[in-house]
């Protein structure tokens, strides 16, 4: 059964480890989903595989109606392609509050730029207030005689493909260590039915394209279509950050929720819901199963917040300020396995916490893990009116309890 919560906070907890391999489809979309935090506008992306020999169609960026206009004499094509830059997919098929639909427009008139930028579009992906469009790409359109994919494997979608068209996939096992042979990359090419010599370039395409992905330390490269990439995806391992600081300092965080950008300054993974009770836990997998609890018990979380590892007493204090500063918060649940935290340290931060930001709200605290006597003895000595549980199903039941009394 699907997590309550899955639709909210799973675009955090999307995850999959970097693999060194491709999965090609003739005619179907196969798409790696990865875990959120850098996420690059495709303008970005495009820039990035150009500069590493990939090819794209030609395209500026405008900021403003006139930078698209120039930009459009600049590329002098028989059709350009005018594209909005925001981080959410479905952007072709929503709706302008200008009155314009759809986020990509194949056209020759650049001035549909004026009922884009500086609009909000709203798509499925967007928050509900929508996303105000402040780029947009003006991008040199082309006749597409047939459409390939390429993409490393994984994606919900494999398995349909396999059972309806098993002869549209294929796959190859690169050795992380020797890299992709040509042989592979012509094997590739040629299933993907390129011949003559554009079997050789498609190959040299794939080759740049599996060194990018290895070099920038990415968890997804997918270009649609292959060959003369028209749409760019790259999505990017995190733990790959403190050797691709060019990379991550292009992220763009204007269209994440503020308190998310606050969070994040202190290592904090944030993501705001819709209830009452407050989430505070150590772990993704644990944040989300609290928050399934909660529902499970009558309850609606409020946030997704998880502490992560390298515990300091600052950044459960920190924590508490965000949690606190939401209006809606009517109960804070605090759900922490400390297999390598000290427990101590959470409680010393929670009492410091409760304290000095005189917390109004009910504190339900569920620790286990290393140091726990100790971790107990403080909260037990605070004097704070913390009421303690003796594991994750009682923490719930006795925190939707505490919202109902109000």
């Amino acid at each position: 059964m699907a997590s309550p919560v899955a639709a909210q906070a799973g675009k955090l907890l999307r995850a999959l480890a970097l693999r060194s391999g491709f999965l090609v489809a003739g005619s179907q979309a196969v798409q790696l989903t990865s875990r959120r935090w850098l996420r690059l506008q495709e303008y970005q992306s495009k820039r990035l595989m150009s500069n590493n020999g990939v090819r794209v169609q030609r395209f500026f960026v405008a900021d403003t109606v006139n930078e698209a206009l120039e930009a459009a004499k600049r590329l002098n094509a028989k059709e350009i392609v005018l594209k909005a830059q925001i981080l959410a997919g479905g952007r072709g098929k929503r709706v302008f509050n200008s009155g314009l639909k759809g986020g990509v427009h194949l056209t020759k008139d650049p001035k549909l730029a004026k009922q884009m930028i500086g609009y909000n579009l709203v798509t499925k992906q967007t928050p509900k207030e929508d996303v105000k469009v402040n780029k947009v790409m003006v991008a040199e359109a082309f006749d597409i005689s047939r459409e390939t994919y390429l993409a490393p494997p994984g994606g919900v979608d494999v398995e349909e493909v396999a059972a309806s068209n098993p002869e549209l996939i294929f796959k190859e096992q690169i050795d992380i260590f020797e890299g992709i042979k040509d042989s592979q990359a012509q094997r590739m090419a040629e299933n993907l039915g390129f011949v003559g010599p554009l079997k050789s370039q498609a190959a040299d395409q794939l080759t740049k394209l599996y060194n990018l992905f290895l070099k920038i330390g990415a968890t997804q490269v997918e270009v649609n279509p292959f060959v003369v990439c028209f749409d760019a995806k790259i999505n990017f391992d995190d733990n790959a950050e403190f050797r691709q600081k060019d990379i991550f300092a292009m992220d763009d965080k204007s269209e994440n929720e503020p308190i998310e950008n606050e969070a994040a300054k202190y290592d904090l993974k944030y993501i705001g819901l819709d209830g009452n009770i407050a989430c505070f836990v150590k772990g993704a997998g644990l944040a989300m199963a609290t928050c399934d609890i909660i529902f499970l018990n009558g309850g609606k979380p409020a946030n997704f917040l998880d502490l992560g590892g390298g515990v300091k007493e600052a950044q459960v204090y920190q924590a508490f300020t965000l949690l606190t500063a939401n209006p809606k918060v009517e109960a804070i649940l605090v759900n922490i396995f400390g297999s390598i935290v000290n427990c101590a340290i959470i409680a010393n931060g929670i009492t410091k916490a409760c304290w000095e930001l005189e917390l109004k709200v009910p504190l339900l605290v569920r620790l286990e893990g290393t140091n726990i006597q100790e971790a107990q003895k403080i909260l037990n000595n605070s004097g704070l009116p913390i009421t303690s549980a003796i594991d994750l199903e009682d923490a719930a039941k006795k925190a939707v309890a505490t919202v109902a009394k109000k």
